[in-house]
């Protein structure tokens, strides 16, 4: 009997110690991201403020709303560079992620994912000059609020969404071939279905990756790699920032107030 208290004991610590760890994880997780959604907006902010000028005199071309383009502003958003920071950012998390967490260490990897952060405020710029501030603020509550929500089901929930995962990816290949498809189309009406099927797909990655996350860190938690689960946060932190993100520009271009 004493043995058996014995074992139950030490079974209950190490389960004590996995729930401290998964805490910990989780919160270096949501730290990260958080850190890279601020860089990112702002980057963009600083970006797009660089590129606007309320002076006729020193601008190349008026966007609207007693706003021009400077020099700058023309350089990026109305010259071929344009198509280099749109897809520039897809290149990198097909690319450049998979060769640092195989070649870097784990505080390498993070500054990969902040330097990600960066291009993506770079290539996401354009918002402020096309939609209303107000705007901007408004979907990134509600962004926000719905990501909270998402994200904490997909912790929380005891049913495995994992089968979920090779649906989701389908889906968002697909998005990214009829995005592609509908910038030479330039369709209203397919902008609109990428929108409103984007979020729903975003939404279920939001819950997924979460728990995915959850569930790698308990696989892995007698593994006592520290090195292998700081990339595996950074990695989840990038999965999760990708989902915001993604969510967040779709919502604007069916919510977004444009100037």
């Amino acid at each position: 009997m004493a043995q058996f208290d014995t074992i139950r004991g030490v079974a209950g610590a190490r389960a004590a110690d996995i729930d401290v760890g998964l805490r910990a994880h989780m919160n270096k997780v949501y730290s990260t991201m958080s850190v890279g959604m601020f860089i990112t907006f702002l980057a963009a902010w600083a970006i797009a403020g660089l590129a606007v000028t309320t002076d006729p005199a020193n601008a190349v071309a008026q966007i609207g709303s007693g706003k021009f383009l400077t020099s700058f502003g023309a350089a990026i958003y109305t010259s071929p560079l344009k198509w280099v920071i749109m897809f520039a950012p897809l290149a990198f998390v097909f690319f450049g992620f998979g060769a640092a967490m195989n070649r870097l260490s784990a505080a390498g990897v993070q500054l990969t994912f902040y330097a990600f952060a960066v291009l993506m405020g770079l290539s996401i710029s354009s918002i402020f000059l096309v939609y209303t501030g107000y705007s901007v603020i408004q979907v990134f509550l509600i962004t926000s609020i719905t990501f909270a929500g998402l994200s904490l089901w997909g912790y929380t929930t005891k049913k495995d969404i994992s089968g979920w995962g090779s649906f989701l990816i389908m889906g968002v290949i697909g998005l990214v071939v009829a995005s592609i498809v509908n910038i030479f189309m330039a369709s209203s009406a397919i902008a609109f279905a990428i929108s409103i099927i984007g979020v729903l797909i975003f939404a279920g990655l939001t819950a997924y990756d979460t728990q995915n996350i959850k569930n790698t860190y308990l696989q892995h938690a007698h593994s006592g790699d520290s090195e292998w689960m700081g990339k595996a946060a950074i990695m989840g932190a990038l999965s999760l920032y990708l989902d915001f993100i993604n969510m967040f520009m779709l919502l604007l271009n069916l919510l977004g107030n444009r100037e």
